[in-house]
């Protein structure tokens, strides 16, 4: 398949046309317009400095339903004892700065660039982008966002200062998500971290057929409650 050069409009080429490895499409920009048909069509951008912008739609897909969320014991304990303080679109510029720049295990840099981090900031006053934030007392020790179009959340980074902070928040936004009836949780690719809250793989083919389904739904623009 051939990889597709993007033009000044925001249209892209069917997700079907991808690489065996996802890879779609190369170039375009990082507007809101842009970003949001993305999401709508199930595709999504990742690259790092100096690269052009690359846009992805992997085949299988990983998803979690919220319904299908697995907590473990000893983090139902955690969640129980109160050890953070959850909180929702209170500090959206500090998470996805963190999520840039904590580093992780065998990952070299970041890929979310300072144009991604301005996008995303800008998708979140649109009231598109959302945060989830664990507190330590007033430290802020853990996080996440994500892109809500319909009723389809999809998940884009975390981070942890403090032990299980990043799984706290995640498990409390898969439970909210479950309350107001989303149909998925685009998890994008495949870890085993996110297998073990029951997140699972499934053809692409079957993901856009949900993401049709759900992303029509009336969406919750944000700010989400705190």
């Amino acid at each position: 398949m051939p990889i597709f050069e993007l033009s000044n409009n925001s249209s892209f080429p069917p997700p079907h046309f991808s690489e065996r490895d996802g890879l779609l499409a190369v170039g375009g920009d990082l507007s809101e317009k842009r970003l949001l048909k993305a999401y709508y069509l199930g595709i999504f951008p990742w690259y790092s400095d100096p690269d052009p912008i690359l846009w992805w739609s992997p085949d299988p897909r990983l998803v979690l339903f919220p319904d299908e969320l697995q907590v473990s014991r000893r983090l139902r304990r955690t969640l129980r004892n109160g050890s953070f303080r959850i909180t929702m679109d209170t500090a959206f510029d500090r998470v996805i700065k963190a999520c840039a720049d904590i580093p992780r295990r065998h990952e070299k840099g970041t890929w979310i660039t300072r144009d991604m981090v301005g996008a995303y900031e800008r998708l979140h006053v649109a009231g598109f982008a959302h945060s989830v934030e664990a507190w330590s007392g007033d430290r802020l020790a853990g996080g996440l966002y994500g892109v809500a179009i319909g009723r389809c959340f999809f998940g884009e980074s975390m981070f942890s200062r403090d032990s299980n902070a990043s799984k706290v928040a995640f498990v409390t936004l898969v439970e909210y998500l479950h309350t107001k009836k989303f149909g998925l949780l685009d998890c994008q690719v495949a870890t085993q971290h996110l297998k073990s809250f029951g997140a699972r793989e499934i053809p692409r083919s079957e993901f856009l057929k949900i993401l049709a389904r759900f992303r029509e739904k009336p969406s919750l623009r944000g700010p989400w409650p705190r």
